[in-house]
Parts: C-alpha cells; structure tokens; sequence
C-alpha cells in the first residue's frame, strides 16, 4: 500500500535534502593550521625550490586556490612556516619557567630542551637549513620573526646575572655567545650524524650515544660558565 503525502510534508523533505546536500562550511583557522602543517613537512623534505604548492594543498586537503587566499604566494607560505616553527620554540622555552629554577637548574632545564626539541622536530632544523642556504632573505623582512627573538637573550641574561649574584657564576659570559655554543652542540651533532657516524664509526642515533651526548653538551655548558 501506497502511503500518500501531503504538499507540507513534500516541501520538508525537499527542504531536508537541500539541506543535506550543503557543504560542510570550512573552519579558516583550522584550514589555515592544515596547510602550514602540509608545507611545513614538504618544505623541510624538498626546500623552497623543490617543494609544490600541489603538494602541499593535496597532503593539507585543500586546494591551490586557498592556499593562495591565506598566503598569497608559495614564498609566502615558506615564511610563514618559518615564523610558525620559530614561534613554536620559543613558546615551548617559555614554558619552562626558568626564572623559578635555580641558575645552575635553569641552565641544565634549557640545555636539555633544546636538544630534546631538535630530537623531536626533525623539521625545524631543515628548515632552518634551507633559510640560510637562502642567507635569511626571508626572515630578514619578517616583523613576526623579529618579535619572537625580543625577550630570548634577555631570559639568558637574567639566569646568568642570577647566577652571578649566587657566586656560581663568573662574570663576563655573554648571553648571545652562550646561546650560539648551546644550540651549536645539538645542532651539529644532529645534522651531521650520518657523515660524522661513518668518520667515528658510531651509531649517532644509538639511545646510549645520544644519552652520552647530552651529558656533554650540559657539561660544556655549565664549564663555560662557572668561576
């Protein structure tokens, strides 16, 4: 038996399939957030030269027409993944709260971070790689990238004075040149591992070795410091 329908209930059903049929509207910051995810990852593997804005709206699951939208150009979207990784690790060192830590605690808390956060973002020191390949050209005329650096040297600076204060530390050290000596002896251990690992023939990437590392770079850094 046929169920008849009234015009009202035709007119909801067609209204229910119009309503269906809709696209589900886009969220602008998280499409905004997938991109910079997908460029980030192409970036880092291919560089600004060889990484494809294709690419990158097919990994981010959105297309070229709003990657353009949001960052105008594929130059411009390597910026703004610069300036995303960059603000990334400066959020993270001020979560640390080193103010609260000893001087000498808060120097092991840092020294531990940023060789932890290498380990753990691969990317960010591609990236960082490909900028100076391009000698900062991009981050030079970037304001955001400036800002994230204003407060960095000063937080070193407050734990050394701390430290000075304290007795634990000589006078003199410069808070530019620590940092420089800090990064440098993650950074190269890590971006040289494989040639370096067939000139030592180790393992850099050996849970041991890399345990022994970090007790050195932490070593180093508290000798350069201490009277």
């Amino acid at each position: 038996m046929t169920v008849a329908t009234t015009p009202q209930q035709r007119a909801s059903k067609s209204a229910e399939a119009v309503v269906t049929r809709q696209p589900r509207q886009r969220d602008p910051e998280v499409t905004k957030a997938n991109i910079l995810e997908a460029a980030k990852k192409e970036f880092a593997k291919l560089g600004l030269a060889g990484a494809r804005v294709e690419a990158i709206a097919t990994r981010s699951k959105a297309n070229k027409r709003m990657i353009y939208h949001y960052f105008g150009s594929k130059e411009e979207l390597f910026v703004a993944v610069l300036e995303d990784a960059y603000a990334d690790i400066r959020s993270a060192e001020q979560k640390l709260n080193l103010d609260h830590l000893s001087p000498d605690d808060a120097l092991v808390a840092l020294t531990t971070h940023t060789w932890n956060y290498y380990l753990r973002n691969p990317e960010f020191m591609t990236l960082v790689n490909s900028e100076n390949l391009h000698k900062a050209r991009h981050v030079k005329k970037s304001q955001r990238f400036h800002d994230l650096h204003q407060g960095f040297i000063s937080m070193l600076q407050r734990i050394l004075d701390r430290g000075v204060e304290a007795g634990v530390f000589r006078s003199g050290v410069d808070a530019r040149q620590l940092h420089i000596t800090m990064a440098a002896i993650g950074y190269y251990y890590l971006t040289n591992r494989f040639t370096s690992g067939v000139i030592f023939d180790i393992d850099f990437m050996d849970k041991a070795a890399l345990k022994s590392r970090l007790e050195f770079n932490i070593e180093t850094i508290l000798r350069i410091v201490r009277p």
